[in-house]
């Protein structure tokens, strides 16, 4: 299945100038915007937490996150890109080929040659992931 082209232009909320003011559900409305404001998790994100000491050293690393749906995983992962100033790119290892894959390596090279890395967050990796995960995994 081929993917979507992302977009590159304004939304169409953004258009119909709605994106700020458009209803949001509840959970989007109370995701953190900075890492200092997710609750709980102060072995990681507290003073001496590994998340706080690899922020300190400005190096993350490889990191795996592992949790049932809703507890924070991806919010965690675009806060710390946002905290580093790395691209957050999300793709999913069920439903992303091989090919979208080699894509976004490629897309991160090229940032990476301008001066800007990348932070990789790929979701859905299982035991019985597909193949994307596995070629993902076996790369780091």
């Amino acid at each position: 299945m081929a993917s979507r082209p992302k977009s590159t232009g304004p939304t169409l909320f953004a258009a119909a100038g709605l994106d700020k003011d458009a209803p949001r559900p509840l959970a989007d409305r109370l995701r953190p915007q900075k890492l200092d404001e997710v609750v709980g998790q102060d072995h990681l994100l507290g003073p001496d937490g590994a998340l706080t000491r690899m922020l300190d050293t400005r190096s993350l690393g490889s990191l795996v996150f592992w949790g049932p749906p809703g507890t924070g995983k991806t919010t965690v992962a675009r806060l710390l890109a946002q905290a580093t100033d790395l691209h957050f790119e999300q793709i999913s290892a069920i439903f992303t080929g091989v090919a979208a894959l080699q894509q976004v390596f490629e897309e991160a090279r090229r940032r990476r040659d301008l001066g800007q890395g990348t932070l990789l967050f790929v979701d859905e990796i299982r035991s019985d992931a597909s193949r994307v995960g596995k070629e993902c995994t076996s790369r780091w």
